[in-house]
């Protein structure tokens, strides 16, 4: 793009007003409200209680939801919802549905006592994964609707707003439901599970912020032809074949629990490497439980239950569409920058809270620079992020993104020397957190423009889940590798294995064109 093309600087901030660029924000609040409920804040609510630390590891089944929301996306590309669909359109529809339950979730968290014993504790965790569940549906129905509410031009102003409402949230959810619990009355010495009680309700009252949006906004298309599959019958033999899949999926990794178990010990001497044991145990369990949910979605499809042609169009089409746009070649060079384009970031973002902790950090200084300073820093650089990738170009604008969260990295090898010192932590925590921000921006406008529209929700919740898949397994690893070569060391690797990605990106820029070109 030439100079004469580029839009000024005004014309580039006045789109910050336009009306789908502020729609974000608030749905951005909204998408960011329920994550903090199900981790940080909902831990620390249950160690108030006391519960033991082990039992707070049952509620990692919540962000199952986050991880596998690529498995259910095709049915909110597919189905509408009975009676809302035709009056608000498909995706304000599943918005709807989706911010109702996890009002509904939030309340049910709010009217248990986890110290009621297991089975309050296991009506916590049941209501924390239906939360988990109806974020992530909110999430992929979010993620379709910016998309195709507006056109190339303002994604990546709609990524920066996104970020700035889901960042504000984070922190109403974080610091706000902490501060909300001790002002009712709740603290580490003396717990009253009331103030708990008050505080999360608050918590589904800031829902409405989305509610409202929802029902505000308008959605483009013609909303009564978007529902593909025709037939009431055919969706609900569909949504019955989802069920089915998932209940096997399930019913595998509960059954197989014990021989995991035991296989472990046996493998962990062989190997050597509880962790290697663990990871291949696991992989090979969640490969085992993939299989069977597709055997049963097979069956169903021969017995003649489930027409095969909708599976077809569900799982396989948007598949071969983004090949068939992007040929082989570059189809599989887009989809490893996808998967490594946030490595550096998260492999490192994995162990930072414990190595500000072993450099002598109380809790309040972490919360404080990190949590909060950190968040606003983010903040801003998400904005930046939005204002320079419409002027320059997204692909620009990930590049730099990619550049600066390697090289951010190497402040922490500086701050390892350095040790305790509160100004070096918020010069660390401003370029790390700013760069964050300006990345990010780009590389939600970069997934988005790699979707069709014809498939949105699936293809943008494929890319979304694959991005966190490898810097997630590797990330599990982080503490092991400090433990092996120091804190040093290991910051240097997080910068080193950023490099590739640049290399990834300047690859595809060459390979394609229009929203690909650097120049």
């Amino acid at each position: 793009m030439s100079n004469s093309q580029q839009p000024g600087w005004l014309e580039t901030s006045k789109a910050f007003a336009h009306p789908r660029v502020v729609t974000m924000l608030f749905l951005g609040f909204s998408a960011g409200i329920p994550l903090l409920l199900i981790f940080s804040s909902l831990s620390l609510w249950l160690r108030e209680a006391g519960i033991e630390r082990s039992a707070v590891t049952f509620f990692s089944w919540a962000a199952l939801g986050y991880s596998f929301k690529f498995v259910w996306a095709p049915l909110i590309d597919q189905l509408p919802v009975p009676g809302l669909t035709r009056v608000l359109g498909r995706r304000r529809a599943w918005m709807l549905v989706a911010q109702l339950s996890i009002i509904v979730a939030i309340v049910l968290m709010a009217s248990i006592n986890p110290q009621t014993g297991s089975s309050g504790l296991t009506m916590m965790a049941l209501a924390a994964v239906l939360l988990g569940f109806s974020s992530a549906t909110q999430d992929i129905v979010i993620d379709a609707y910016r998309i195709e509410s507006a056109g190339p031009e303002l994604q990546a102003l709609m990524s920066a707003t996104y970020i700035v409402g889901y960042r504000s949230a984070l922190i109403v959810a974080g610091a706000g439901s902490l501060f909300l619990a001790t002002w009712f009355g709740s603290t580490s010495e003396v717990y009253i599970y009331q103030a708990w009680q008050y505080t999360y309700w608050v918590m589904a009252a800031c829902m409405l912020v989305g509610i409202l949006t929802t029902l505000i906004i308008q959605e483009r298309g013609d909303r009564a032809s978007l529902a593909l599959i025709e037939s009431n019958a055919d969706h609900a033999r569909f949504l019955l074949m989802f069920v089915i899949a998932v209940a096997g999926f399930i019913g595998c990794f509960y059954l197989t629990s014990d021989i995991v178990g035991t296989a472990g010990v046996d493998l962990t001497e062989f190997l050597g490497s509880r962790h290697l044991a663990g990871f291949l145990l696991e992989f090979l369990r969640l490969a085992v439980a993939l299989g069977i949910a597709w055997v049963l979605v097979v069956i169903l499809v021969k017995t003649g239950i489930v027409r095969g042609e909708m599976v077809e169009r569900s799982y396989l089409l948007p598949v071969r569409d983004f090949f068939a746009r992007y040929g082989s070649t570059l189809g599989w060079l887009l989809l490893a920058l996808v998967g490594l384009y946030r490595i550096s970031d998260i492999v490192l973002g994995v162990i930072s809270n414990v190595f500000y902790y072993d450099l002598g950090y109380s809790k309040i200084e972490i919360a404080a620079v990190v949590k909060t300073f950190g968040v606003l820093m983010t903040i801003i650089g998400g904005l930046l992020g939005g204002l320079l990738s419409m002027r320059f170009g997204v692909m620009r604008i990930l590049f730099l993104g990619a550049l600066l969260s390697a090289a951010t990295n190497l402040l922490f090898m500086i701050l390892a020397t350095v040790g305790y010192d509160i100004t070096w932590l918020y010069i660390v925590i401003s370029a790390d957190n700013l760069s964050a921000g300006l990345a990010s921006a780009a590389f939600i406008a970069f997934l988005s423009s790699l979707t069709n529209i014809s498939f949105t929700a699936t293809q943008y919740a494929i890319f979304s889940s694959l991005m966190t898949l490898l810097p997630k397994l590797l990330g599990g690893y982080s503490g092991t590798m400090v433990d092996a070569i120091g804190y040093s060391s290991f910051f240097l690797v997080t910068a080193l294995i950023g490099i590739p990605v640049l290399v990834l990106i300047m690859l595809a820029a060459r390979r394609s064109q229009f929203s690909f070109r650097l120049a």
